[in-house]
């Protein structure tokens, strides 16, 4: 409730300007929701690393265009290194591992995953000799009881190898992600974000294209089906481009507690749809299951806020 106080108090001190970051908010939290199904219908029939770095090429080389009409200047060298290594870590292996790893579970429980990233910021925090709150700690015990409720229904699915293989690689995107956003928090510059994004996006879709044309890990483009080429275009559009046009623009104009709440709605969105379009699981262990995770996540967001 901590959280809609703040909004409530926000939108009382500046009614005129809630407007458009509030707008910019709820599309993040829908269309980042759904992100998650695009990605699980595209896997279906073609390599997953092909989707993500088609889906980054074509992303990326707007952010490009952009910036070279406008003429924008490019990174110094300190700013290339940091868009060196949060392409890897953002692209490469979030995004990748992440879209990969939804071809082999289900696009809700990969969201639900997606979204315990800062429990991994808490953990790396606390071997690093970084003290940790009690509310850090309560929120990681709450997280992972819900966890293990919402896998009491997937015990079966364990057996699979396939099944094991997404969890992995799921749980090794949200650890990237964890260590990208500690990277962030300490290597700040102060380059336009959006054109950092579309440079992320290249670097990573060369670095693709290179190891899973390496590998064989391709399909001839005149072999992938159209459904998979209206997802890629739908997570090029609405998950590349303007979606993180709004979550920047969210960033800069809403209150953090606010900006945030955007973490507790995509999974909801990805569980709904899922379970409508693909016939997901919805079941009471694993809505219980996810309510208990996001309240654990509250917790641990509200500490690393306040430290």
């Amino acid at each position: 409730m901590a959280y809609f106080s703040v909004f409530h108090e926000y939108i009382k001190r500046k009614k005129s300007a809630v407007g458009l970051p509030f707008i910019a908010l709820c599309w993040i939290s829908f269309f980042w929701g759904t992100t998650w199904i695009a990605s699980k219908e595209g896997v279906k029939h073609m390599p997953a690393m092909q989707l993500v770095a088609i889906r980054q090429l074509f992303g990326g080389l707007i952010y490009l265009a952009y910036f070279l009409i406008k003429k924008a200047p490019w990174p110094n060298k300190r700013q290339w290194r940091n868009i060196l290594i949060l392409s890897i870590l953002n692209f490469m292996l979030s995004n990748g591992l992440s879209t990969w790893g939804v071809k082999y579970i289900s696009s809700g429980l990969g969201a639900i995953i997606g979204s315990i990233f800062p429990l991994w910021i808490v953990v790396i925090s606390f071997f690093r000799g970084e003290k940790i709150s009690w509310r850090a700690a309560l929120g990681l015990v709450i997280c992972f009881s819900g966890i293990c409720v919402i896998f009491y229904d997937y015990l079966n699915d364990f057996l699979e190898p396939e099944f094991q293989f997404g969890i992995i690689l799921s749980i090794i995107a949200t650890f990237t992600w964890a260590l990208s956003s500690i990277y962030i928090r300490e290597n700040k510059t102060n380059f336009n974000p959006y054109f950092s994004l579309g440079l992320q996006m290249l670097i990573s879709c060369v670095a693709i294209f290179s190891v899973i044309e390496t590998t064989g890990e391709t399909v001839a483009l005149s072999e992938i089906p159209a459904i998979s080429w209206w997802s890629i275009g739908y997570l090029v559009i609405f998950g590349s481009v303007l979606t993180f046009i709004a979550f920047i623009y969210a960033l800069e104009h809403l209150p953090k507690e606010v900006s945030s709440l955007y973490a507790y709605i995509n999974p909801m969105v990805a569980l709904f749809f899922g379970y409508i379009l693909f016939n997901e699981p919805l079941t009471v262990s694993i809505a219980i299951g996810g309510a208990v995770t996001l309240i654990g996540l509250f917790l641990v967001n509200k500490a690393i806020k306040k430290a």
